[in-house]
């Protein structure tokens, strides 16, 4: 792991691979380690850098009051400090959400986005009865051990197909959280809403979903793609949210794609 002091805290991230960099962005309850796949896969031809954000694997907490623009403004300090030129940024789920509140405030650091299993933040993309919901169970379950609600979180991210090893990899990485860290990143982006961030979009723009995804369906991804001008979407059969962890090949494949045809 490396480390860069971003904004007052010590931001940790793993770097793999020589060539474009690719900013690797994790959703909730997870960390850098989620993205080991795309590590792997990837950095034959890309500088892969997965960060953790703040709050979560070995970075520093952020304070009570971190707000959504305090986030995008962390990860434009963090770019400027790790990435040896304008990077391609990649999010997923929450992460999705970080990379458009990156683009809001930072709109010249992406060179393209990747937005996988994405939102326009819940309130952008979600009726308001499921935004009160999502909020409400995650505030419940920082009060509680992982083993009583990860268990409920799994069948919303993988399929039944999915390998249980990867199942089980996931579920090691998301008891690891830190009950301090999500309830600021809960406070700065659970009722977020970027839909007005999406027609300002300029940078190349690839959408990834699973199709069978049911935390953000195919119903989200669609007017994600009609809101970003050039946008493309693709839909990967037979999987779910997790779609970077249960098939990393495809998913690999997409993004390698996506990036040789836009260029370095």
């Amino acid at each position: 792991m490396g480390t860069v002091e971003v904004s007052g805290m010590r931001i940790a991230y793993q770097r793999a691979g020589q060539g474009p960099p690719l900013v690797l962005i994790h959703g909730a309850y997870e960390d850098s380690r989620i993205w080991r796949p795309q590590l792997d896969g990837l950095s034959d031809e890309f500088t892969v850098i997965a960060w953790d954000a703040p709050g979560c694997g070995q970075s520093d907490d952020p304070p009570p009051e971190f707000s959504a623009e305090d986030l995008g403004n962390v990860i434009a300090g963090f770019l400027r400090a790790v990435a040896p030129r304008k990077p391609h940024v990649l999010g997923l789920s929450w992460g999705s959400g970080a990379a458009l509140e990156l683009y809001r405030g930072h709109p010249n650091m992406a060179a393209s986005l990747v937005l996988a299993s994405a939102y326009a933040g819940w309130a952008g993309s979600l009726p308001p009865e499921e935004v009160e919901r999502r909020n409400a169970q995650v505030l419940a379950e920082l009060d509680q051990p992982p083993g009583q609600f990860i268990p409920v979180w799994l069948p919303t991210l993988f399929t039944t197909r999915a390998d249980p090893a990867v199942v089980d990899e996931t579920s090691a990485i998301m008891a690891d959280f830190r009950p301090a860290g999500m309830r600021a990143m809960l406070s700065a982006s659970g009722h977020a809403d970027y839909r007005d961030v999406l027609p300002t979009i300029t940078v190349p723009t690839l959408l990834l979903y699973g199709a069978e995804d049911v935390r953000a369906p195919l119903t989200v991804a669609s007017e994600m793609h009609r809101q970003i001008p050039g946008s493309e979407l693709v839909v990967i059969p037979d999987v779910g949210h997790m779609v970077a962890a249960e098939t990393p090949e495809a998913f690999n494949a997409e993004v390698r794609r996506f990036l040789h045809s836009i260029g370095d």
